[in-house]
């Protein structure tokens, strides 16, 4: 029996190279991309999201404390009230015209809000609306509701402090819009209505001595 020759132990083993790479490329292993989208069917990848900046909203500014003088009477016409603004600061004096009066000073806060005292418990609780004040005062025992608007010059407060003939002389004013004036001078601490002044000035004349009351501000 004859041996097959080397031609055909080449060409079998060509033969048999052939089938080896065919058989691979039918059956090898996926790519990565096709494995992925086998476990993760109808998913696609999202595209990062950009990084946006945003500036911080700016810091809403702070309402101006209210300026200038407000006078007016209370809500029982018995008596003046009148309240100077400036700075946050506030003075107000109280006067009945012939023997209660107070002069009170305290805070005005950015929303309008006062707290004044004075002396002998004299208190003043108001609150600045526009052009208008509304409060309570409380002063010689007694309990006051007020209404005031804010007064154009000569309206305002006024105060003289003095010596005349030997006696300390303190005046208060408050001149209303309209010119009527209410106010009381004290002599050594005895208090009586007090004299008119002249608004445009501040001329007074108090026991035939003239002095001059000066417009008061906190």
């Amino acid at each position: 029996m004859k041996r097959p020759g080397p031609l055909l132990t080449l060409l079998a083993g060509l033969l048999l190279g052939l089938f080896m790479l065919s058989l691979n490329a039918t059956t090898g292993t996926k790519s990565a991309s096709s494995t992925y989208k086998e476990k993760s069917p109808g998913v696609t990848a999202s595209p990062t999201p950009s990084r946006t900046t945003t500036s911080p909203s700016p810091s809403p500014s702070r309402a101006a404390a209210p300026q200038g003088v407000y006078t007016g009477r209370t809500d029982d016409d018995s008596s003046a009230v009148a309240v100077s603004l400036r700075g946050g600061k506030a003075i107000a004096y109280f006067c009945d015209g012939h023997n209660i009066e107070s002069w009170l000073k305290g805070t005005v806060k950015d929303d309008g809000s006062l707290r004044l005292s004075g002396d002998h418990g004299a208190k003043l609780n108001g609150t600045v609306r526009g052009k208008q004040i509304r409060g309570t005062a409380e002063v010689g025992g007694g309990h006051y509701a007020f209404t005031i608007d804010k007064a154009k010059k000569p309206s305002g407060i006024y105060r003289a402090n003095s010596q005349v003939a030997g006696a300390r002389i303190v005046g208060g004013w408050i001149v209303l819009p309209g010119g009527k004036q209410v106010g009381i001078v004290t002599r050594d601490g005895a208090p009586s209505a007090a004299p008119a002044i002249d608004p445009e000035t501040g001329a007074v004349t108090v026991d035939g001595q003239r002095l001059t009351a000066h417009p008061v501000t906190p």
